[in-house]
């Protein structure tokens, strides 16, 4: 083997004005919305605990380090090769261009864009110097809405989205006063350790050693070693080795650490008595359940023989159908697979909490439609008000759910959750001017799909959700009712700036298919109104016609009570009626009493 260097870097000594390419084998970017969640969690965290409001800049210094692993380099002829971390640093290239985007100052962005490209004979390059991804990485740099990545490899594809996972789930108070403190931390104190090879082979032989982990154990091993090791009777033991090995290869089925993942779900929703166990659970779970036997009544053979056939068997399988509904939209069990497409991974220990291993099948199916329907309207009402709903803000509150329901039969889980809505969360109408902004595109078009398939659906029409959810050439996006033409709103508002603001109220927002925002989109109202006809119907609802020949909907406006009306024009005063449509709207479809419906 010859020469290896081994240093440790930050973000900034890592990137600024480096190269990096990759070999044949690194050719794909992998990562899911669950990891960016996960970083962006753990970079939030870690800042905020030395944060401070009203620090001098020079104090982030002498903030906690963080350190985000290793990445194995080949250096050939001067060439520098990813061989091992390529998903890191591609995700956060991702994270800096966001930045970059939110950062006013021009200083501070120029201390940013070297990290992203460079200049060379004056031609600019990304960093990451992969050429079959610079198409999407222009178009994210540049803010090109236009740039259409459906017929794009896979890798370009995720790149696209996990950038708007970034954006959606970029926490707002690091978008704002604490922004450029952010950056300079991020910059100067996260590090990585750079590896660096000068060979192929040396470099493989690296790459191989690192990801090789055949003889490693993972956490559900040990537990799994240490809950039979209790076990005296044989018979006994090889029957709940069977149910465990069952079970665990049915998890591995569905993606990776879903094994563990259950397991962490099915402790927290049964036997976390604080947040020190709902955090320990998370970490070394198969230790925190050794230190805890009495409390988990755990004391004899049959004790960990049951601990396995019954509880685990049953958690574990109800954890599974949970994470297929969150895959596969299906029917009375709708809102666990909307708040999976908010990425609420609380949902798991929270709908698990309530359900008892003597529950029939429909009780348990009573209380998991509850639950959901309660998160539903939680998160809704939470992002209606501006409020975060990350892993990190909503861990707390979550846990003081799980006890509090835990074990509880259908009519108690329903009315102790009721209460909790009403008495902890804001209504709809606290905002009456929820709006499009940097951060939350991803979730008004969400709320725009449930809105727009509920007025469908309740006017006798069969839904059309799965077709708004859609991704590639015929997918669906959200659409401005006023074309992005200031000089046409004049005689309504005197700054660009507030025209911008009004327009991005959601009352002046639609779904619509790409193709049709692309063909018309930019249209004065007058024309778009025609073409709305041949859309949904709260699109369709802005003109006259929509009101004639379509019974299912007069019969839904009638019994609603919807301040449903055409607009023969689109001005200030019917973006207001809009606005207070929508809201009613939404506080008819997250209406805490529909828990009652839930319960029947």
């Amino acid at each position: 083997m010859e020469k290896i260097d081994s240093h440790s870097k930050t973000i900034r000594e890592l990137l600024a004005n480096s190269k990096y390419e990759l070999d044949y084998y690194q050719r794909e970017y992998s990562w899911e919305t669950k990891q960016i969640v996960e970083l962006i969690d753990d970079l939030t965290t870690k800042f905020l605990s030395s944060y401070k409001k009203g620090d001098e800049r020079t104090q982030v210094l002498n903030y906690g380090h963080y350190f985000l692993g290793s990445i194995v380099i080949c250096n050939k002829d001067g060439q520098r090769f990813i061989i091992d971390g390529q998903q890191r640093l591609t995700t956060l290239t991702l994270l800096l261009i966001r930045l970059h985007h939110l950062l006013n100052d021009e200083d501070q962005k120029s201390q940013v864009a070297p990290l992203i490209f460079s200049l060379r004979l004056g031609e600019k390059s990304f960093n990451l110097d992969i050429p079959d991804r610079e198409p999407v990485m222009e178009a994210l740099y540049s803010e090109d809405e236009s740039f259409d990545d459906s017929s794009q490899p896979e890798s370009v594809r995720n790149i696209a989205a996990r950038y708007s996972d970034i954006e959606d789930y970029l926490p707002r108070e690091l978008q704002e006063q604490a922004l450029p403190y952010f950056v300079d931390w991020l910059l100067e104190k996260v590090y990585l350790v750079e590896i660096t090879a000068y060979a192929d082979d040396d470099a493989y032989t690296i790459f191989e050693t690192m990801n090789d982990r055949g003889l490693s154990l993972t956490p559900s091993d040990m537990l799994r070693g240490y809950l039979l090791s209790k076990i005296e009777n044989t018979e006994h033991r090889n029957v709940v080795s069977n149910v465990w090995r069952e079970r665990i290869e049915a998890l591995k089925g569905i993606g990776k650490e879903e094994e563990s993942d259950a397991i962490k779900a099915w402790l927290r929703s049964q036997y976390a008595r604080n947040i020190s166990d709902f955090d320990a659970i998370g970490s070394k779970f198969h230790r925190w359940v050794r230190e805890r036997e009495p409390a988990l009544s755990l004391e004899s053979s049959d004790d960990f023989a049951d601990f396995i056939r019954w509880d685990f068997e049953f958690y574990s399988r109800w954890y599974y159908h949970l994470r297929e509904a969150t895959r596969t939209l299906k029917p009375e069990l709708e809102c666990v697979y909307c708040n999976a497409q908010n990425n609420f991974t609380l949902q798991y220990p929270i709908l698990l909490s309530p359900l008892c291993v003597t529950d029939t099948e429909t009780e348990v199916l009573r209380k998991i439609r509850i639950g959901a329907r309660y998160l539903d309207i939680l998160i809704h009402r939470r992002i209606w008000n501006f409020q975060d709903i990350s892993q990190r803000t909503m861990a707390d509150r979550m846990f003081t759910v799980i006890p509090a329901i835990r074990g509880k039969s259908v009519s108690e889980l329903r009315d102790i959750l009721h209460t909790r809505l009403e008495a902890e969360t804001l209504p709809f109408a606290n905002n009456s001017l929820f709006h499009l902004h940097g951060g939350n595109r991803r979730k008004i078009f969400l709320i725009l799909a449930r809105m727009t398939d509920y007025v469908r659906v309740q006017s006798g029409e069969s839904s059309h959700y799965l077709q708004y959810m859609r991704t590639g050439k015929n997918s669906y996006e959200v659409e401005h009712i006023w074309a992005n033409d200031p000089d046409a709103h004049r005689e309504e508002f005197s700054h660009e700036v507030e025209f911008e603001a009004y327009r991005d109220r959601i009352g002046g927002l639609l779904l619509l298919p790409r193709k049709s925002n692309a063909s018309y989109g930019g249209s004065p109202y007058v024309e778009k109104r025609e073409h709305y006809l041949r859309e949904n119907f709260l699109a369709r609802s802005l003109h006259e016609k929509a009101y004639q020949n379509n019974p299912g909907f007069k019969q839904f406006i009638e019994k609603s009570g919807l301040p449903f009306c055409p607009h023969l024009e689109f001005k200030k005063v019917d973006l207001d009626a809009r606005q207070k449509l929508y809201q009613l709207l939404a506080e008819q479809i997250w209406n805490p009493d529909r828990l009652f419906e839930d319960a029947s």
